[in-house]
């Protein structure tokens, strides 16, 4: 048994839970995360070599295929965020390489679009937009991280109307943004603030929900991708070959099945023989379960999904 971890924050280290058909070959797995019924769904960008051209594959608990759909993105599956509106649960897809946000039902049907955003003044001169994440307020806006793009955060309410942009960028000052790659709307404080993985800015930027800066973070994090939060314990897949646990006040509890040899650049295009036990490549995407287990998607060519198995 492989184990990451220290004191509560225990777990053993699945590599390669999710089995796809021989249909289907992962291309860069980049967002995972979890439906009302344990299963999980995992957005890749589908690899050259692959039968089916589904860039979005479901799996039940155990891991076994259960369904795959939106070949339409292919190529540019980027971010996966799990929402539930009453008794109902939609899934936000975030395509890099086609500049679209879709909200659809579990099974891939559409329900709203998001595109070039015109409306927005930043965008005006033709600036280039290549979404990352979504994160979605309780009050249902949704805010859009353009962290391949120009780096700005957009802000629309649940109807899809643009409401504002956010963030000045590029640049490394406060307030400035440099690849937003992914966001949240952190609950854990006595207001809801928007969270930032400022990624190459290697930071944590905090802003109120009408765009107004708070704070910047750094020091307990190396590329943060993007967050999930479970009992006030922050997620963040670390693309520097960790995922790091923060507790309420942003310090670290854990680096989970971290790899200080430096060289997950190269390492990510080698065939899976080469991947070392127990340590990460370039986690992208990452979730909680409800029963408190995480689940794992690495930026690696041929696409890898970890369960980590809570122990304590």
């Amino acid at each position: 048994m492989l184990i990451t971890g220290h004191g509560k924050h225990q777990y053993e280290v699945i590599h390669d839970w999710a089995q796809p058909p021989d249909t289907l070959r992962f291309g860069n797995t980049h967002g995972v995360c979890e439906d009302a019924q344990g299963f999980i769904h995992i957005c890749h960008t589908v690899h050259a070599s692959s039968a089916s051209p589904d860039a979005v594959a479901v799996f039940d608990p155990e891991g076994r295929f259960v369904r795959s759909w939106g070949s339409e993105f292919q190529g540019g599956a980027h971010g996966l965020q799990y929402v539930r509106e009453g008794a109902d649960e939609f899934l936000f897809l975030t395509d890099f390489l086609h500049g679209v946000v879709v909200k659809t039902t579990l099974a891939g049907e559409e329900v709203l679009r998001l595109t070039y955003p015109r409306d927005s003044e930043r965008y005006q001169d033709g600036r280039k937009f290549s979404p990352t994440n979504v994160a979605i307020a309780p009050n249902g806006d949704l805010y859009l991280a353009d962290g391949y793009g120009s780096s700005f955060i957009l802000q629309y309410d649940l109807h899809g109307n643009y409401l504002r942009t956010i963030g000045e960028a590029p640049g490394d000052r406060d307030g400035e943004l440099n690849c937003p790659h992914g966001l949240t709307i952190d609950t854990r404080g006595p207001e809801p603030l928007l969270l930032v993985a400022d990624r190459t800015n290697r930071r944590l930027q905090y802003f109120t929900l009408d765009g107004g800066w708070v704070r910047t973070e750094s020091g307990a994090v190396h590329l943060p991708c993007h967050f999930d939060e479970r009992d006030g314990v922050l997620l963040i897949p670390d693309l520097a070959s960790r995922v790091t646990l923060l507790d309420r006040q942003n310090q670290p509890l854990a680096h989970l099945g971290e790899d200080s040899t430096g060289d997950y650049s190269q390492l990510r295009r080698q065939p899976r023989e080469n991947f070392r036990p127990g340590k990460f490549i370039c986690p992208h995407g990452a979730c909680f379960d409800h029963e408190g287990n995480i689940f794992v998607a690495e930026w690696v060519e041929i696409g890898r999904v970890t369960k980590l198995r809570r122990l304590v």
